[in-house]
């Protein structure tokens, strides 16, 4: 079965991280096995054969490039010119590996629905490239609205205003507050372009605000259940139903801290919080009761999106073990049309809505 996920930071790890995912994961884990710059190092479960083996042949892709103040204590670039130079970087990476055939950018209907008719379809998917869907998490590196219309004409299909701690034009994870002054105009140019917006990040007041303005269509690329694991990063029953009533899709992330309650990261282990991929389940249920259906649940794991195993859930080795869930949800009594729905059929769906 095909797997759609949505939302991955590939280029981020291949850039920032300077991880070759075209090579195996033992190579990688191998190369990266003395290094202690950061804490995922030799544990990463991403790389590009790996997505094949799981099926995973479409994705939703980011760019990303934090503006930081300099009174910010976070990782980031000291100005939003660095920050979009490093957008470019990655798109730049991107395009070499549609040069070499492992991936292929798509940016409409036809293009979506000829990739996934030639995943489906093919007898041997081991060297098929990965299509793509480009979007950009945090809003930092549009350096005023001309950028953000570049980014549109190179391919940008989708747009997160924010992502963690303060940002140019919206605060996200760990902070609070409604959307900065030039926020509402981005939106706005957003939704003439056709850029969907991605709530995911967003605190309570941005996205009550954000959902104000911008009526275009809307998803949550990684996001989990307030109601099972009470942080901000989370969004409230209130916020689900509201994103299901605009017909969104929820991509479920494997994120541990965000599957579980008390997690704390970098002390907690997934083994001792007894953290396995069966537990995003409760997740998926709860969306799906709110919404009275599956058409609102899919995958969007977040995978290798700054952590590793050591922040996965125990019996992930790989990303490939994303398929696991497909005879997990059959267990739990969801039929196959809803488990093809959950494992790609409602992201290709909405795309094809946005799309039409």
């Amino acid at each position: 079965m095909l797997l759609f996920d949505g939302h991955l930071d590939i280029s981020m790890n291949a850039v920032e991280f300077n991880r070759d995912v075209t090579k195996s994961l033992k190579e990688i884990r191998d190369r990266e096995a003395e290094k202690l710059d950061y804490k995922d190092r030799g544990k990463g479960i991403l790389t590009l054969d790996e997505m094949r083996k799981g099926q995973i042949g479409v994705c939703i892709a980011t760019q990303i490039g934090r503006y930081v103040a300099p009174e910010t204590n976070m990782p980031g670039w000291n100005s939003p010119d660095i920050a979009w130079a490093i957008t470019q970087a990655q798109l730049a990476w991107y395009r070499v590996m549609e040069d070499h055939g492992q991936m292929t950018q798509i940016t409409n209907r036809d293009e979506l629905n000829a990739h996934v008719d030639l995943w489906k379809t093919a007898n041997d998917t081991s060297e098929l490239p990965i299509g793509y869907i480009l979007s950009l998490e945090g809003a930092d590196s549009i350096i005023n609205l001309g950028y953000l219309e570049k980014a549109y004409a190179y391919g940008l299909r989708a747009l997160g205003p924010a992502h963690y701690g303060p940002g140019r034009y919206a605060p996200g994870t760990g902070s609070e507050g409604g959307l900065e002054a030039g926020c509402k105009d981005l939106l706005l140019e957003m939704e003439r372009l056709g850029i969907v917006l991605d709530v995911t990040h967003l605190t309570d007041e941005g996205f009550w605000e954000a959902l104000d303005i911008y009526s275009g269509p809307i998803w949550a690329s990684h996001q989990n259940c307030r109601a099972l694991v009470p942080h901000q990063r989370q969004f409230s029953d209130e916020q689900l139903k509201t994103i299901i009533e605009r017909d969104a899709v929820i991509g479920m992330a494997f994120d541990a801290w965000m599957m579980a309650p008390d997690w704390q990261r970098g002390v907690t282990q997934p083994y001792t919080a007894g953290v396995n991929i069966e537990r995003i389940i409760e997740h998926v249920d709860h969306i799906c009761q709110l919404a009275g259906n599956t058409r609102h649940v899919g995958i969007g794991s977040d995978l290798d999106g700054g952590y590793g195993r050591e922040q996965c859930p125990y019996d992930m080795e790989t990303i490939a073990d994303l398929r696991k869930l497909i005879d997990l949800l059959a267990k739990r009594g969801y039929s196959e049309s809803d488990v093809e729905g959950m494992m790609h059929g409602n992201w290709i769906r909405r795309l094809n809505d946005i799309w039409s």
